[in-house]
């Protein structure tokens, strides 16, 4: 049934005499791979006999080659994942398999919303865990159904379309390299005008229910792009250094209500307040000296403070130590030093910090010092001392903050309450404006700042200027630091939708589950969100501003009209056409006296408008949505501001369920970084190439996907060039055990399959296990735990299958006779464990498990009688209660013949070692145990009435196994010592002895002795019944009957 008969000759193969040897090898019993020689000789006797007689030695020596059933499959041992893979997506493709699998599906859909990307250059390892694992998800759901400035605005918006289209592109090519499915011709774009139109319905509602509002506050500003940022588009990147003051304002009056608390203090009397940003000093002053106005220094009213006296100084305290740098400021050099109020306990520190000696004289409360009144060391104004909140702490500084309404979110609430005005004399370049006077045109982040520093050691107001090391927000974008800066900005009101959203978060099931605290922590605590941007590409905010009062134009008429221009035309409409076509009908006439607003919308409302555009509006895509899945970091990003428009216009989450994934480090823990030269591309994984070290192997998509199957992706995960070692021969050796099960299947049919009442117990067995496996790996994709697949595909299937079914399967699969019973039962089983294994592998594999499908050696039909041409079309394995209904006691005591082959298996290891024999076949084994019911078990298997039970097949050994039972009971004309008990004589007949503990006190004694009788030439089992035929007097009994039914190979004539 292969559709892939054009790639056959360049990746296909059949297990040749000369190749069988090392799938045996493969497959070798793992209890002695510390011998491997001996665990080669031990299952490969027929495949070798085979292997003589290809290699040129004389027919009469190889005359039964022809009658051993090996492996026969055009599957490829080697992937060739670099030219296969994209063969594979091409069939996809070709054959539109995605389509057919959603146009078959005939139950509800699961909808996995897929967040907009930022479409901002080449993929990346985040990127491939992300999208890897959304695929992996929507796989097995499918199988289960149950330079801006000189730009004018119109070119700068084509610019960056033009630069997001081509970009989305490249991304799409290297997704789909990935094996990631999706309608890749009909994706959604946030630039198209249907989801432009459907994000402006979302802003419009919100502003009808009174959520948005214009205001004047500080948000975080970056003067490198020009625009405010949300929390989200900001990054705290390591090592960033600021100038940090400590600073003095001299304290001149208290209030009457202190009683001369502060009385004798006067007139030397100081604030000392420390800051990290000496820039916003300015703002703490009015430097145009309008009178009305009021700033403040804040105090915790809770704390204690003190009154300390700098009585002496150590001298120029300068030092520079790194990125630590100080300097004294000449207050401290001055004969007369000023009394001081800091925080009670920092004193120590200080005193430490200024090297000083700081003697405490009086100490209050932070309540204390309200109303207090202070000069301002620029204008010589008094300003007030004002009650602040728990944001000041004795952690650092001084315990007093000087409060800039205009600078800083704690300052505006401080402001609010006692009615400071916002001062914000920064442009949108970051320099000091003219309010500013003598710092007019400076940079805040500069030389602004070293200007003021200067300025106020120069007023004897500076103690300490000191470097300070901590997190800093930077732009995202540009990679540049950012400010605080009062502006004028729309802003979406979460304190009226708070409560609804806190209940929504209850009701999502997280993943994992502190998933739910940490946005729960964020939203809770969030201040209203700023959603107005100072950019010219994205969504506008359809807003006119009256040119006089400069009021804004903004009701349910005028957004639906631009939301139906936009539908039609597009966003840039907005930047091309005039007011008057902008406005309704109603408001033409008024047209000349309004002017459109330049405020786009925040991307993150852009993409937190996603669930409006798509969700309910395509095909299938039911609102809520199943799931989202993004890194850990979308928590403050996209789950949030996708929660909080869902709430605000529709009153509930627009998820059900929200997975998150840790960020990629290298494999030993670290940041990637180009600087490192640790950056793990995965283009080059998939691809292969020259990396900043080395030549890198191609390893395909497969080996990719299966690194992020292996790991738990609910924290941080690593990869390097080691781990991918470790993926690749993972994937081989599964590969390779798939090319086992498809090269003994190749002359099977549904017809040849046993019934499972009449099946061996070691076939039940098998078929039992893999129910149980099946089940549980269903239960773990259910779940989203892919490690647990990884790691249950890696025991059973790699390891559990080859180490012990397969390697016993050998003998009846190659010598047993073609078409035999035990022969048959066998490929039922291994039909049954290829079926189920590619398609449970197949959504976290699906290029290896689509290569499998294509190679059946059969058709497999569905439940409505059509062939599945491709593995997805398949469905997932139904549930066989018949399977998973194996006795209780039968799991028991397969569990310990499981354990007794373990042991079995190291007796012979001595004996081998000991050169009492070769390999497994070359032995007799012996048992004994004093458990009368185990021993008869253990009877039963060497009277097993089909030889596939028969324990010297389980063991691989050439003769039935002997039980030494503890009662006398005469077992049919095969030698079996049966004795009461066992005796010392025995034991010391027997060459090589060892024992297995059951349970408790209950132990098996086990003896290997050289098996008796000649060596089969066809089998290499040993037994007497060798030179019993005449015809063929090589054989054993069961090589004889398979041989006599088979006829003689043609001779080809020779003239």
């Amino acid at each position: 049934m292969s559709l892939l008969r054009k790639s056959l000759a360049a990746n296909s193969s059949i297990f040749t005499p000369s190749e069988a040897p090392t799938i045996a090898m493969i497959h070798s019993s793992s209890h002695r791979r510390r011998l491997f020689s001996s665990s080669k000789r031990r299952s490969r006797g027929p495949v070798m006999a085979a292997k003589k007689a290809s290699g040129g030695e004389k027919q009469e020596e190889g005359r039964y080659k022809h009658t051993v059933d090996l492996p026969k499959t055009t599957f490829g041992m080697r992937a060739n994942a670099l030219v296969r893979e994209p063969e594979i997506q091409k069939l996809w493709e070709d054959n539109q398999v995605f389509k057919r699998v959603v146009d078959n599906n005939n139950g509800e859909n699961f909808v996995l919303h897929d967040g907009p990307p930022y479409a901002n250059g080449d993929l990346h390892m985040g990127h491939a865990l992300n999208k890897i694992l959304k695929d992996v998800i929507n796989r097995y759901k499918s199988m289960d159904q149950e330079a801006r400035k000189d730009l004018t605005t119109s070119k700068l918006r084509a610019k960056a379309a033009k630069f997001a289209k081509a970009t989305v592109k490249t991304q799409m090519t290297s997704f789909k390299r990935y094996g990631v499915w999706a309608d890749w011709d009909n994706p959604y774009l946030t630039l198209d005008p249907e989801y432009e139109a459907a994000q402006i319905e979302v802003f419009g509602q919100m502003v009808f229910q009174g959520y948005v509002y214009r205001g004047r506050k500080p948000v975080h500003w970056s003067p490198s792009s020009r625009t405010a940022l949300a929390e989200a588009e900001l990054e705290y990147p390591e090592g960033h250094v600021s100038k940090s003051i400590y600073a003095i304002f001299s304290l001149v009056s208290a209030p009457p209500a202190s009683d001369g608390l502060l009385e004798e203090f006067f007139p030397d009397l100081c604030l000392a307040i420390w800051t990290t940003t000496p820039w916003t000093v300015p703002a703490n002053a009015d430097l145009r000296i309008i009178a009305q106005l009021r700033i403040a220094v804040a105090v915790n009213a809770k704390l204690q403070y003190a009154v300390i006296e700098v009585q002496s100084f150590s001298g120029d305290v300068s030092t520079s130590s790194g990125n630590k740098k100080q300097r004294l400021g000449h207050v401290l050099k001055e004969e007369k030093k000023p009394f001081l109020i800091v925080a009670s306990d920092l004193v120590s520190t200080l005193e430490a910090k200024w090297g000083t000696k700081l003697v405490v004289k009086k100490t209050l409360l932070g309540s204390d010092l309200e109303n207090c009144r202070y000069i301002h060391p620029i204008d010589k104004r008094e300003c007030p001392v004002v009650i602040g909140g728990d944001y000041i702490t004795t952690e650092s500084g001084t315990g007093l903050v000087h409060t800039a309404p205009g600078h800083g979110r704690e300052d505006y609430i401080t402001g609010l309450k006692y009615g400071l005005p916002i001062i914000s004399p920064v442009d949108d370049d970051g320099k000091f404006t003219e309010e500013a006077v003598q710092f007019s045109g400076l940079d805040v982040l500069g030389d602004g700042n070293i200007a003021v520093v200067k300025y106020l050691d120069e007023q004897m107001s500076i103690i300490m200027e000191e470097s300070y090391q901590h997190n800093y927000p930077y732009d995202w974008r540009t990679k540049k630091p950012t400010i605080f800066r009062a502006t004028e900005q729309w802003f979406a009101s979460v304190e009226g939708f708070r409560q609804t959203v806190m209940e929504a978060i209850s009701q999502v099931k997280w993943i994992p589950p502190q998933g739910e605290n940490r946005i729960t922590a964020m939203t809770s605590s969030r201040s209203d969100w700023c959603i107005s941007r100072q950019r010219t590409w994205g969504v506008p905010i359809p807003v006119f501003y009256h040119l006089e009062t400069k009021e804004p134009l903004m009701n349910e008429e005028t957004v639906d009209h631009i939301k139906s221009i936009i539908a039609q035309k597009g966003s840039d409409a907005w930047w091309y056409m005039k007011v008057e076509d902008l406005l309704p009908e109603k408001y033409r006439d008024q047209a000349s006296g309004y002017e459109k607003g330049t405020d786009t919308m925040d991307v993150w409302f852009d993409s937190g408008s996603s669930w409006a555009a798509v969700l309910g509006k395509r095909n299938g895509a039911r609102f809520p949505a199943d799931l989202y899945l993004e890194g850990t970091d979308q928590h403050r990003g996209w789950f949030q501001s996708s929660l909080l428009t869902s709430i605000a216009t529709k009153g509930k989450a627009p998820y059900s369920s929200v997975i998150t994934h840790g960020f990629v480090l290298d494999e030993k823990g670290c940041k990637m970084s180009k600087s490192l030269g640790n950056v793990v591309d995965p283009h080059t994984i998939i691809e292969g190439g020259k990396t900043q070290r080395l030549e890198a192997p191609g390893y395909g998509a497969d080996v990719l996907r299966l690194w992020v199957s292996s790991v738990d992706y609910t924290g941080d995960v690593m990869i390097g060039p080691q781990v991918l070692r470790q993926m690749s021969d993972i994937y081989r050796k599964l590969r390779g055990t798939l090319r086992y099960l498809l090269g003994n299947l190749h002359d099977w049919e549904a017809d040849n399959a046993i019934s499972y009442n009449d099946l061996p117990m070691i076939d039940k067995h098998a078929l039992f296990q893999l129910e149980n496996v099946v089940n549980t790996i269903k239960e773990s994709y259910d779940n989203y735990h892919f490690f647990k697949i990884f790691q249950i595909i890696q025991r059973f299937v790699i390891v559990d299958l080859s180490n012990f079914y397969f390697d016993v399967a050998k003998d009846r699969l190659y010598v047993g006779g073609t078409t035999s019973f035990t022969r048959r039962s066998c490929q039922t089983v291994l039909a049954a464990h290829l079926l189920s294994i590619v398609r449970v592998i197949a959504p976290i594999l699906p290029h290896l498990a689509e290569d499998v499908w294509q190679n059946l050696p059969f058709q497999f039909t569905v439940q409505d009688g059509s062939a599945a041409k491709f593995v997805f079309e398949s469905k997932w394995p139904a549930p066989n209660g018949k399977w998973l209904a194996f006795p209780i006691e039968e799991i028991d005591f397969w569990r310990k013949i499981l354990e007794l082959r373990t042991e079995v298996n190291k007796v012979l290891e001595v004996a081998r070692a000991g050169k009492l024999i070769g390999s497994s076949l070359e032995a007799k084994v012996y048992l004994h145990t004093s458990d009368a019911c185990l021993a008869s078990r253990l009877h039963e298997r060497c009277a097993a009435s089909n030889d596939a039970d028969a324990l010297n097949r389980i063991f691989i050994t050439s003769q039935k196994v002997k039980t030494i039972l503890p009662f006398g009971h005469l077992y049919g004309n095969v030698q079996v010592e049966m004795i009461q008990h066992l005796k010392h004589d025995v034991i010391e007949t027997i060459p090589c002895t060892g024992e297995y503990l059951v349970e408790g006190n209950d132990r098996v004694w086990i003896g290997v002795a050289p098996a008796e009788g000649l060596k089969c030439e066809r089998c290499w089992n040993y037994t007497p019944q060798v030179g019993s035929f005449v015809e063929h007097p090589t054989l054993c009994g069961r090589c004889y009957k398979v041989v006599a039914v088979q006829p003689e190979p043609a001779v080809a004539a020779v003239s």
